[in-house]
This record gives structure tokens, C-alpha cells and sequence, in this order.
């Protein structure tokens, strides 16, 4: 990997990461609908006159619906059940279920598309519910707290199997469609289905500079910057140099809270956080890709 697109790597890590930090903020203020409906429709805002001026109006009109259903199962759904996840969990600990997205991925286009799944991707996804299983009993355990804990980890959990679907579905349906395209598309339908509903739930009490601070780079940085970094690292590097960001996600999200909320790591985030990190290596094909290669399996 070239100096450049490790560069990219690293900076959308830290972007992704920061987003777990910025609804943490931000979502108690606005709520998770309003504040994911601001989200996706700064998004649009940035990342729709890109998508034109790149000549992609046409097929933005002939797959607007395929394109819209994407933005409500990657962007819309998932987006507000993590930010109501971070009203109950810390950013790094929200960034740590965000990882098993690939291992939906990989479980669903085995079910789904029938995609062969050699034994370590196998062993990879058993490994990541373990890991899952370590992450909750640490955040739950016998606390207080313990049932709205434990909906937020089902939140979060919901959220990384949407993403899992809308990938494969992507790659079904709209494999044809350009990545810049599907994004624009992709946020402004997500933002037309919240208006509504972010209207009805805008919160009464106006939320400070510090919350809006929040929503402006969620919204610029986080989602379109960071659109724009990924699609251009699958250009440069593939899908499987891009899914490597998921490593990087959660230790900055880790970083971040702790530098800006005092967020800790206990041992049982660590250990639990480390299999599924583990699992989605192997899951993925991260782990053990050399030795597919040379065997003549995928």
C-alpha cells in the first residue's frame, strides 16, 4: 500500500472513529433521529453536487429507488440505532460492535448469495459472537444499569446487520452504479425519509454550540469526507484493503474517548474487543488471505 492511500487508511479510521464521539455528544441533545436526520442531509448537501458534477444525474434517476432502499438499510436505520446506542455506551465501546459489520457481511452472503466460506472465515464468525458474548457480559454483568445496556448492545448489533445487508445487496443489485453516485443518492433518500420524523421529535430544548459543533462534523467530516476516502481507497486498493479501516476504527474511537470524555478501557472491553477484531480478520479473509491465495480457494 502506497504512503497516500495509507494515509487515506489511517484518516478515515480516525474519522469513523470520531463519529462514535460526536453522537455520544450530540445525541442526547437532538436525539437520534434528529441528529442522524441532520447527519445524512449535511452529507447530501456536500456529496450531491459531486455526484452531478461527475455526470451521475443519469443514474441517479434510473436507479433512484434501488439506491434509496441502500440509503434507508446503510445509512438511515443503522445510523439512529448506534446513535441510541451511545446514549447508554461509551464511543469506544459502540466502535467495538461496530467491527462485527464485516462478519455480518461475510454470514449473509453465505446465507443469501450462496458465497463459499472456506473453514477460517467459519471459525472467524463463531469467534466474533464469542467476542460479542465477552463485550456484553463486561458492559452488563449484574449492574444496575443492565437492561438499557443491554438494548443498546442489541441497537448496535441490529445496526452492523443492516450494514451487512446493504452491502450485499449492493453488490447484487447496484454493482453497476458508481460508488460516488450511491453515496449522494444513498444520503439524500435518508434524509427525505428523517425530515419528517425529525420534525415530529425535534427536541424542545435548543441544543448548544457545542451540540451543533458536534453535528456539523458528524455530518461534513465524518460522512461525506469520509465517503469520499473510502470509495477512493476501494479504487486504489480493492474492497479488502478498505475493509482493513475496521481495525483501525475502534482504537481511535477508543483514543478519542478517552482524550475528550475520560472514557476508560476495562480488561473485559479489551479482551472482548480483541476476538472480535480477530473474527473479523479471519471472517473477512484478512487473516489467512496468503494461504487461500495459494491454495486456489477464495
Amino acid at each position: 500500500m502506497k504512503t497516500r492511500d495509507l494515509t487515506d487508511l489511517v484518516l478515515l479510521g480516525a474519522l469513523w472513529g470520531a463519529s462514535f464521539l460526536f453522537m455520544r455528544v450530540a445525541a442526547p441533545a437532538f436525539g437520534p433521529v434528529a441528529l442522524i436526520a441532520l447527519r445524512v442531509a449535511l452529507a447530501a448537501v456536500v456529496l450531491t453536487p459531486l455526484a452531478l458534477a461527475a455526470g451521475h444525474w443519469p443514474e441517479l434517476r434510473r436507479r433512484a429507488g434501488a439506491i434509496a432502499w441502500v440509503g434507508v438499510a446503510n445509512s438511515a436505520v443503522p445510523f439512529v440505532l448506534f446513535a441510541f446506542a451511545t446514549l447508554s455506551l461509551t464511543a469506544g465501546f459502540a466502535a467495538l460492535l461496530n467491527a462485527t459489520a464485516p462478519m455480518w457481511t461475510a454470514l449473509l452472503a453465505w446465507v443469501w448469495l450462496g458465497e463459499r466460506s472456506a473453514r477460517l472465515r467459519v471459525v472467524g464468525l463463531l469467534l466474533g459472537m464469542v467476542g460479542v458474548g465477552v463485550l456484553v457480559g463486561d458492559r452488563v454483568g449484574l449492574r444496575a444499569d443492565a437492561p438499557a445496556a443491554l438494548l443498546a448492545v442489541g441497537a448496535g448489533l441490529l445496526a452492523t446487520l443492516c450494514y451487512g445487508y446493504a452491502a450485499n445487496y449492493t453488490r447484487r443489485y447496484l454493482s453497476s452504479v458508481p460508488p460516488l453516485a450511491a453515496a449522494a443518492g444513498s444520503q439524500a433518500g435518508s434524509a427525505l425519509l428523517l425530515a419528517p420524523l425529525a420534525f415530529w421529535l425535534w427536541p424542545a430544548t435548543t441544543p448548544g454550540p457545542r451540540d451543533w459543533l458536534a453535528v456539523l462534523a458528524l455530518g461534513v467530516l465524518c460522512t461525506a469526507l469520509a465517503y469520499v476516502l473510502y470509495f477512493r481507497l476501494i479504487q486504489r486498493v480493492g474492497p479488502t484493503g478498505a475493509v482493513s479501516v475496521t481495525f483501525l476504527i475502534p482504537l481511535f474511537a477508543l483514543v478519542w474517548g478517552a482524550l475528550f470524555l475520560g472514557e476508560g478501557l476495562s480488561p473485559g472491553m479489551a479482551l472482548g474487543g480483541a476476538i472480535v477484531l480477530l473474527g473479523t480478520a479471519l471472517s473477512t479473509g484478512v487473516l489467512g488471505r496468503g494461504r487461500a491465495e495459494r491454495s486456489g480457494t477464495q
